[in-house]
């Protein structure tokens, strides 16, 4: 026998309340449709009954939660973060054709955004900003180590 299923039922209310935080200045439809477990293609029609009068409050004005839209705007920037992130890394997978010593062992380290010093210490950006891995000398090239 078929299985039969299960629909939710959501209030006016919810409704409405989900439409108010997908207005929200920098606050994706997609974020929110996550956030509340449905489907963004529903909450977008949700949106255009609300703009039709469909989804009414029973007079109530709906107001959206100031720390529900921080959470938002906040999960939205660790998600382009984390983007940057996993772009570094994929970086780091791929071999270079730049890589100068006999082992082929690329050094890298991290470092604030800006411009860099003389284009020697990455040959592959040629001086213009980023916030992206930088080259660093091998271990035994470096100043004071010991080998």
């Amino acid at each position: 026998m078929p299985r039969r299923t299960t629909y939710n039922r959501y209030t006016d209310h919810f409704k409405a309340t989900a439409v108010r935080i997908s207005e929200l200045k920098g606050v994706l439809i997609k974020d929110v449709a996550d956030a509340l477990d449905i489907h963004p293609f529903m909450l977008s029609r949700w949106r255009k009954e609300y703009r039709d009068g469909l989804i009414m409050t029973k007079g109530k004005k709906v107001v959206v939660d100031p720390q529900t839209a921080a959470e938002l705007k906040r999960l939205r920037k660790l998600e382009k973060e984390h983007k940057v992130l996993q772009q570094e890394h994929e970086l780091l997978k791929k071999p270079s054709g730049s890589l100068w010593n006999k082992k082929g062992n690329l050094h890298v380290h991290r470092r604030e955004p800006g411009p860099i010093q003389h284009q020697r210490h990455v040959p592959c950006l040629r001086g213009h900003p980023s916030g992206v891995l930088r080259v660093a000398p091998a271990p035994q090239d470096r100043v004071g180590a010991t080998g």
